[in-house]
């Protein structure tokens, strides 16, 4: 498939729904909309409050690619930083900008390609990007840019997808191996059964290839056990397999949110 192709497919996708919208029952822009949206996505993944560390940005110039429903932009709005945000969907804008004016808070959102940013080099203290860019055609580029416009010695802070994870077999088992088709890789069920067309989903090494070339200091890189790998969602059997699993490969190994902490380094 065409990289413009699977582009258009993934904004497609997307633009019915951002995600974890696709769960809420309430009216769409109302107060009760936005909150269910929030009380959901902080339930199921807790772990984004130690990851983003939201309030040690205030007065900085943050930027989140892929803003969503915009959970996470307004933690950075009330924690006082300086915030733009872009995402490749209006359906993600039209979200956001409601919600700002349901709270009266401001900041600066558009839409925009990760892969071609819309910033001068060297603008931002922080990049931030929570479980967007593995949905790129090309994450590499969308990589490239973050870096590019990260202020030297700024922070980048990126969540991608981890092939080698409980909920990556889980998936396997379900769409391939259940399916009578046991030779089909995780790789190719990820990418025609995951979320948008095209989700892709890394090894520890293939992430280290990704920042090859580019000027960083890894930080940070694990992929620590969530919710989403112990089945929160199935009965306690199988929660307990998906458990045992973890305590014998590795709780900081085999998560399905594999995070990358970054320091752009300076010239």
């Amino acid at each position: 498939m065409k990289q413009e192709n699977l582009k258009e497919k993934v904004r497609s996708y997307w633009n019915k729904a951002s995600c974890g919208t696709e769960f809420i029952k309430q009216k769409k822009f109302s107060r009760d909309y936005f909150e269910s949206i929030e009380d959901f996505r902080y339930t199921i993944e807790p772990e984004i409050f130690s990851f983003a560390q939201f309030t040690r940005f205030r007065e900085k110039k943050v930027l989140e690619v892929g803003i969503g429903a915009g959970s996470d932009f307004l933690q950075w709005v009330r924690a006082g930083a300086h915030v733009y945000g872009i995402d490749l969907t209006q359906e993600a804008i039209d979200n956001v900008k409601n919600r700002l004016r349901l709270y009266n808070l401001q900041a600066k959102v558009q839409v925009a390609d990760a892969e071609s940013l819309p910033y001068q080099d060297n603008s931002f203290d922080l990049v931030y990007s929570w479980g967007v860019i593995h949905h790129s055609p090309d994450t590499k580029q969308c990589l490239r840019e973050i870096v590019r416009v990260c202020k030297p010695g700024g922070t980048i802070k990126i969540m991608i997808y981890n092939r080698r994870s409980l909920f990556a077999f889980y998936r396997y088992v379900m769409c391939a191996l259940l399916k009578g088709k046991p030779l089909r890789s995780i790789k190719r069920v990820l990418f025609y059964d995951q979320e948008s067309p095209g989700t892709k989903a890394y090894t520890f090494k293939e992430a280290r290839e990704l920042l090859t070339g580019l000027p960083v200091r890894v930080l940070e890189h694990k992929a620590t056990v969530t919710k989403h790998d112990l089945l929160y969602y199935k009965s306690k059997p199988v929660q307990f397999i998906a458990y045992f699993l973890a305590c014998l490969f590795g709780f900081n190994r085999v998560g399905w949110f594999m995070t990358l902490g970054l320091r752009k380094e300076k010239k």
